[in-house]
């Protein structure tokens, strides 16, 4: 896993590197034959196997009709295959109306264009033979995962409930229940829940209108209520009476209750953490092979219901593959306990004043200073080499860049990186060859900077690489290079003093890593 930010844990999880890329068949296109209406379509592990004639026979055929395009060249479409066979069978062995089929999209560039896929895998979902409008399915990856978003689709999205029997046997059937209470079952706040439903896959949901169960859990208007076997057990959502229902209001607040006051940050829990969309985490870090700082828990879990909505709590254990998250926060395992807090917006980072022991009081303390602007955020730095000026290319860090970026007397051009970026081993050698170019040079400067170990007050790296040309003069000018990678534009570029003709071609960066969630589709190779 690569550094990143919480949600940037979201950024701590992410994987890198730049997508495999497809080739389009050459030459002309066959011309083949209409396929007669009573062919059957092949079929492999389950899964119809649909071309730009077979397509139109399916979806005659399935009122629900799943098709992923995908590429035979495609990683992800590789690692998809086995879920999506899986999710076959499932259905298929439920007697389920729903079938899945698949397409090779570079195999038939006239379907990929009509249904815009842009990416694989793709998956887009097809009711009553509606070739218009599909759906397009952005759910988990996995086979029951794409096995109970189609449920919910062509079943039932929520279960009605007549009785207190039956919301007794859903809430022990399940962790978390959510249940709306609607005294019209009819109304659009119903819709709006059952639409919520459907996509909401990691919980169970249920409706009523009966009098008595209202009753029975103290309820005298419509509210979703959420029961849950952890922490609280009960979490109510009422509904306003002039407003209605909200969508998104709903969506957050069952995220944010559906979640334990205390997060242990790992690969599972991170989609969750990410979903939340809470501003402000504060991790605690400990050693959970040790008794004393298991007990600490106790405390900090005291600490956060007040800030529920607000500060989300999470446990980074040490003791566990997290190095990258300590990596991050600039920490060494030795150092914990210890408490960190981070805004995801702006990716500040903050830290205690001095060691202080981990109380609930404590924590509340710690985390109301930072709410309210009390403790300034730090700065990750690697040390400064000591050869850092010795080589052609010179070695930027956090401690040592305003001063060298900033020369009024050198022209700088910077090279933000990350380790494991795959577009910045590929121009390296032209960046050491511009190095050993301009060596002589003594107003210019070559130089390069770990964006992933080193932050900077001026501004954010947000992808890799990124490079920027800071041009001699004490009005601290910052100008963007975003032309060619190679040896021949980046010394036009600087014998120019910053500028480039506007037709000089484009190259993308590298994405900064983002988390891709276990929850979601994940990545797509792009056509």
């Amino acid at each position: 896993m690569d550094n990143q930010l919480l949600p940037v844990l979201l950024l701590l999880l992410g994987v890198s590197g730049s997508w495999g890329q497809g080739e389009e068949p050459g030459g002309p296109s066959e011309v083949l034959p209409e396929e007669p209406t009573g062919e059957e379509v092949p079929k492999e592990d389950g899964i119809l196997v649909l071309n730009h004639r077979t397509l139109s026979l399916a979806l005659q055929e399935h009122s629900a009709l799943m098709v992923e395009f995908y590429a035979p060249w495609c990683g992800h479409c590789k690692e998809l295959a086995p879920e999506y066979s899986k999710a076959a069978a499932l259905l298929a062995a439920e007697s389920a109306v729903v079938t899945l089929a698949k397409v090779d999209g570079p195999a038939e560039p006239e379907l990929t264009k009509e249904f815009e896929v842009v990416g694989y895998p793709t998956l887009k979902f097809f009711q009553n033979g509606n070739r218009t409008n599909p759906e397009e399915y952005a759910g988990p990856k996995t086979a029951e995962g794409i096995a109970e978003w189609l449920r919910r689709r062509v079943g039932p999205s929520a279960t009605h409930l007549e009785d207190e029997e039956g919301v007794q046997a859903l809430m022990a059937k399940w962790d978390m229940v959510a249940i709306g209470f609607f005294q019209d079952l009819q109304e659009e706040d119903m819709a709006t829940f059952l639409t919520l439903a459907k996509d909401a896959l990691d919980m169970t949901f249920g409706f009523t209108d009966q009098p008595q169960l209202f009753e029975k859990f103290g309820l005298t208007k419509d509210t979703v209520v959420l029961f849950k076997k952890f922490d609280e057990g009960r979490a109510d959502f009422p509904v306003d009476k002039e407003t209605g229902l909200d969508l998104g209001d709903l969506s957050r607040f069952l995220v944010i209750h559906s979640m334990h006051l205390v997060t242990e940050f790992n690969s599972q829990t991170s989609p969750k953490i990410f979903a939340a969309k809470i501003l402000n985490h504060l991790l605690l870090f400990v050693n959970q092979t040790l008794d004393q700082h298991r007990e600490l828990l106790t405390d900090f879990r005291e600490a956060a219901p007040p800030f529920r909505g607000q500060v989300l709590f999470v446990m980074v254990d040490v003791a566990a593959d997290n190095s990258h998250v300590l990596n991050y926060f600039g920490l060494k395992a030795e150092e914990a306990p210890t408490l960190r807090l981070i805004n995801v917006e702006t990716t500040k980072k903050y830290a205690p004043t001095g060691v202080i022991p981990i109380t609930a009081a404590s924590v509340a303390a710690f985390c109301q200073a930072v709410l309210h602007g009390e403790i300034k955020h730090y700065l990750l730095s690697q040390e400064i080499p000591p050869d850092w000026d010795q080589g052609p290319v010179k070695t930027l860090v956090g401690k040592n860049f305003e001063q060298v970026a900033f020369d009024e007397t050198k022209n700088v051009f910077v090279k933000f990186y990350a380790p494991w970026c795959s577009h910045c081993k590929e121009m390296a050698p032209a960046w050491e060859a511009l190095a050993e170019k301009y060596k002589d040079h003594e107003d210019i400067v070559i130089a390069e900077l770990d964006a992933t170990a080193n932050e900077l007050e001026a501004f954010s790296v947000h992808g890799y690489p990124t490079l920027k040309f800071f041009p001699a003069g004490p009005d601290r000018k910052v100008i963007d290079y975003k032309s060619t990678r190679d040896l021949e534009t980046f010394s036009k570029f600087l014998d120019s003093g910053g500028h480039l003709p506007e037709e000089e071609p484009k190259e993308p960066a590298d994405s900064a890593p983002e988390e891709q969630a276990n929850s979601t589709l994940g990545p797509k190779e792009e056509l």
